[in-house]
């Protein structure tokens, strides 16, 4: 998260600094499966060949999940589409590895870049903010030092320095379970999943577990995988039989090497508010929960996006400090809605599946109901549409609010992510944003264009015009005239000038 925030800050000419305890990358398999929103951003980066080029599986290996009941071994099993079919809303197709190689992607771009400091090996120590900046100190061999700046953001994880010492508080549900993740090599399990069509990741429901999962994901295609399930509390490297877990999951025992044994607790914790004065969290700084659906990495680098663009512009002078205020109020509604609604959805549909439906006690209803439970999984990702629609920064509709639920349409609407849209001499309209926002135009009257672009010419906000014919798949938006921010979410839409664009302008960047 802090990388993805730096980088995207650097490349709107921030100057930034960041503190990384770790001098060397974490091997540990985890935040692998990335959305196609979250590679989006990789494309606006100018990284998404080089992200694609450090997958760990072949080009082409399907992404998407085998639902088992019981074990590995079992009669039961499905194999539903899920996040690919919102692919075509989005501008980029979803990628998958670990959460290292992403990261070393990022960290190699950022020594690009003049106006981002790397802090390697040092620790944050204590943050202090004051109305005139904040000041970090940091330590690195007994050594300290001190850096000032304007803003602090942190994305220091779920102990978040950041977040305690702006006193912060989190809530959320804990499902009082410990879980076991195992990082392990078996060519053996490898051919033993040749039963199922090609996937990345298999999750097993059983009758025992309550609606927790066990859960086996490939890392590459041949070897390597990690697995989650929960285990008995007190449960240690020590004293617990992990080779033995992952044969009953997989209803077979196979060789394996175990790399790695690690523990989590199954909770979901959201903070209250993201932002306390000057200071700010992103990523597991504001929101743990379990790493289900792949919500961790996609979550925590949209909070970078949506937050950079804003701390941007109020350092620019253009955005206001209600613009920071709505990076709080945005997030943190949606994941909430993630934590309590969508993870802790699939929790409780499973564990309703699995207390009132047996194959030994009537195998037709079980076999109905099952499939729409594996489907059910795939439901939920293609609903969660993050929507802004009542945020003070948005002119969405009456009533609008802020939530993860939603539909993918191609409608342009004000809240929700632009959709892409080929435009008539070939460029998709993802590749003629601006940084800044962007009035797309199709058949619109020139005077309402110029309104816009005079007036944001007056308020000093950066606006990129683009202007088309709304035929074609263009017509689909609903729209001639649609204002995006700097982060492809729609702002405003009509079919003529509103009576103020100043207005418009001024609401959008948090300067009413």
């Amino acid at each position: 998260m802090g990388v993805g925030l730096a980088l995207d800050l650097g490349l709107r000419g921030v100057s930034c600094a960041v503190i990384e305890r770790r001098p060397q990358l974490s091997s540990i398999p985890k935040g692998q499966g990335l959305s196609q929103r979250t590679v989006e951003h990789f494309w606006s980066w100018g990284l998404v060949d080089e992200l694609r080029a450090a997958r760990a599986m072949p080009t082409g290996h399907p992404i998407g999940q085998v639902t088992i009941y019981e074990n590995l071994l079992s009669d039961f099993w499905h194999a539903p589409p899920a996040r690919e079919l919102v692919a075509p809303f989005y501008f980029q197709a979803n990628e998958r590895l670990p959460q290292y190689r992403t990261e070393a992607v990022l960290r190699q771009r950022l020594a690009d870049l003049p106006n981002v400091d790397m802090h390697v090996g040092w620790k944050a120590i204590s943050v202090e903010q004051d109305p005139d900046g904040v000041r970090v100190v940091m330590e690195k061999d007994g050594v300290q030092e001190e850096l000032e700046g304007e803003f602090v953001v942190g994305c220091d994880g779920g102990h978040s320095l950041v977040r305690e010492q702006a006193d912060i508080a989190r809530s959320g549900t804990d499902f009082d379970e410990l879980v076991a993740l195992v990082v392990f090599r078996s060519p053996e399990l490898h051919e033993a999943l040749k039963r199922f069509p090609d996937r990345s990741t298999y999750r097993v429901m059983h009758p025992d577990l309550k609606g927790y999962w066990k859960f086996f994901g490939r890392v590459d295609v041949g070897e390597e995988f990690f697995f989650h399930a929960p285990v008995p509390a007190g449960s240690t490297v020590e004293n617990f039989d992990f080779a033995g877990l992952l044969h009953q999951a997989a209803g077979f025992a196979f060789d394996c090497e175990i790399d790695h044994v690690g523990f989590w607790d199954l909770r979901v914790q959201v903070a209250d508010v993201y932002r306390s004065g000057r200071a700010f969290i992103a990523g597991d700084a504001a929101h743990t929960h379990p790493p289900y659906g792949g919500f961790g990495l996609n979550n925590g680098l949209e909070d970078a996006v949506n937050l950079s663009w804003k701390l941007a512009a109020v350092l620019a002078g253009w955005g206001g400090d209600a613009l920071l205020d709505s990076y709080s109020v945005e997030r943190q509604a949606i994941f909430r809605d993630v934590g309590e609604d969508i993870i802790g959805g699939w929790i409780r549909d499973d564990r309703a599946f699995l207390e009132q439906y047996s194959p030994s006690v009537d195998r037709a209803e079980f076999e109905r109901r099952f499939e729409e439970a594996a489907k059910g999984f795939g439901k939920r990702l293609r609903n969660f549409e993050p929507r802004y629609e009542g945020s003070p920064v948005v002119l969405g509709p009456p009533g609008g609010v802020i939530s993860a639920h939603g539909e993918h349409t191609f409608t342009a609407q004000a809240g929700h992510h632009l959709p892409p849209q080929p435009l008539s001499w070939g460029s998709n309209v993802f590749e003629e944003l601006g940084t800044g926002f962007t009035l797309l135009a199709f058949d619109a009257e020139s005077s309402a264009v110029e309104a816009f672009r005079e007036s944001a010419e007056v308020a000093g906000v950066p606006l990129t015009v683009v202007r088309d014919t709304a035929a074609g798949e263009r017509a689909a938006y609903g729209a001639r005239l649609v204002l995006v921010r700097p982060d492809q979410y729609v702002v405003w839409t009509g079919d003529v000038a509103p009576a103020d664009p100043g207005h418009v302008l001024r609401t959008v960047t948090g300067r009413t």
